[in-house]
């Protein structure tokens, strides 16, 4: 017998007693996101420090399966259902509400944990907050919600800016509704025009830009979408190349250099929805884990920006800021 054979045999007869004991298999998440992993890997990370914090460590005492949509909802379902086949043990969907509709589709039985900028009784994720019921809970932001404030403060900034355009994403039907139909609300309180653009893609982007040049548009809302969270760096170098005053909610953006953020924090959400699916991990049930919601909310400045953009930012706006980025 060769000595490799000989060394193979012996691991294969250590390796076996471990085996026939019936050593427990880890608890597998299963993630599922419309986003790529590329552009979301400070998420990931949020959401793995929310595992840690409920004892689960990642290749220690738990695995995750990630499927990525890359900016297609349209494949959701079909990685929804690859996860339930899997038979994981929680579906993790953080951030992107066409992921946890996908996941509810898929699965009854599945624990799922989603984090959703809309109301998520409105679209059928739980009953209630308080009382979930059915095998899904979660955590909600007010990002949706922000949307009217956000242009107040857009306005307030840039008052010569009479002609709006709001980017939405078509194939995020739910939150292109309600934030196209708050901001239309909105925007004729405060007597501006507004203009709603579509862009699922990144190839999108360079007609949107032209048609704000066309449409004369004087500031730029971008809706609160996975799709456009996950390019804020592009989005931010889009409007300073094209001198667009710009706010959307997450300070990602303002820190690349977009001009203005107001929102709450997608990692500390991202966070806790791993807390959530490490308690589910630890025998705890959705249905009695009411929706958590997220309400920190901070105002981003990038003064660099709008010194860029010849605006002037008043004292008073200053003052309200969270942060100031000079």
């Amino acid at each position: 017998m060769r000595r490799s054979e000989f060394i193979a045999l012996v691991g294969g007869a250590v390796a076996w007693p471990l085996v026939a004991r019936g050593q427990p298999a880890i608890p597998v998440v299963g993630f599922l996101s419309s986003a790529s992993p590329d552009l979301y890997a400070y998420v990931v990370s949020a959401f793995r420090q929310g595992l840690r914090e409920t004892g689960h460590v990642e290749g220690r005492n738990v695995a995750i399966e990630f499927r990525w949509a890359h900016g297609q909802n349209d494949r959701l379902p079909a990685l929804a259902a690859d996860l339930v086949r899997r038979q994981v043990s929680v579906i993790a969907a953080p951030g992107s509400t066409p992921a946890a509709l996908a996941a509810k589709a898929a699965t009854a039985t599945i624990p799922i944990v989603f984090e959703v900028g809309i109301d998520p009784v409105a679209v059928g994720l739980v009953t209630s907050l308080a009382h979930p019921g059915g095998n899904v809970t979660g955590v909600t932001n007010i990002n949706i919600e922000l949307a009217p404030k956000r242009l107040e403060l857009l306005h307030e900034l840039v008052p010569t800016a009479n002609v709006i355009a709001l980017i939405v994403n078509p194939t995020s039907p739910d939150i292109t509704k309600t934030v196209s139909r708050d901001l239309e609300e909105a925007a004729r309180t405060l007597g501006l025009q507004l203009h709603i653009l579509n862009a699922s893609t990144d190839d999108d982007f360079d007609t949107v830009f032209a048609t704000l040049i066309q449409l004369r548009v004087g500031a730029l809302m971008i809706a609160p979408d996975l799709f456009f969270i996950t390019r804020n760096e592009q989005l931010a170098t889009l409007t300073i190349r094209h001198a667009v005053p710009a706010i959307t909610q997450y300070r990602e953006f303002a820190t690349a250099g977009g001009l203005m953020s107001y929102g709450g924090s997608i990692t500390d959400a991202a966070r806790q929805v791993g807390v959530y699916t490490g308690r589910v991990l630890r025998g705890e049930k959705p249905a009695e884990l009411p929706v958590q919601r997220s309400t920190k909310v901070e105002l981003i400045i990038n003064l660099k920006t709008a010194r860029a953009l010849g605006l002037t930012v008043q004292p008073s706006l200053l003052r309200r800021a969270d942060e100031v980025i000079e």
